[in-house]
């Protein structure tokens, strides 16, 4: 089965404790951000606790999630000259078609999810003409859009790979074959 067609009724989730701190730090960062104004006054605690928690969610998701659930893993180097070169890491062909289903699913569901929770704050803190909190909004969502990116990048590069191991794979074994064709007469 295809990820198009869902996920597995009967599949567990491979990695519970992975999949629980994947979602655990959005979940936390977004909540702490709706519900702090009912226990805080102050904007600089409210701004400090929530970019901390969507920071450790930035780190857990690019560097434990990413590579546990799906495989991938991204970074950002700058070279000598002063550009940005993007790195990544994926597993191989065979073991990322291992990669459990419900998993991936909920790694990429929950990744965009949490953006577009973000995007509706900011939403909210323009209506309310709250500039400070629209700040707030932008800071987590520059770093979901950050791990979007990356893995995306990430995800079609792993793609690439995979499609030119399988025509070098194709072009040596037909090589081959007409060689040794060759070689009978």
């Amino acid at each position: 089965m295809d990820l198009s067609q869902g996920v597995g009724v009967g599949e567990n989730y491979a990695n519970p404790k992975t999949c629980f701190f994947h979602v655990l730090f959005k979940a936390a960062a977004l909540a702490f951000y709706i519900l702090s104004t009912l226990f805080f006054d102050s904007f600089v605690i409210i701004f400090v606790v929530t970019v901390i928690l969507a920071a450790l969610d930035f780190w857990v998701v690019k560097n434990i999630s990413g590579r546990i659930l799906v495989g991938l893993r991204w970074w950002n180097e700058i070279d000598e000259k002063g550009e940005s070169l993007w790195k990544f890491e994926s597993l191989d062909q065979q073991s990322l078609s291992r990669m459990n289903r419900k998993d991936s699913w909920l790694f990429w569901w929950t990744l965009y999810i949490s953006a577009v929770a973000w995007i509706i704050l900011g939403i909210f803190s323009v209506i309310r003409f709250e500039p400070d909190y629209l700040l707030i909004t932008g800071v987590c969502l520059s770093l979901s859009i950050a791990n979007i990116v990356g893995f995306t990048k990430c995800r079609k590069d792993a793609k690439k790979q995979i499609q030119t191991f399988a025509s070098q794979t194709i072009a040596t074994r037909l090589s081959s074959t007409i060689q040794s064709a060759f070689s009978v007469v």
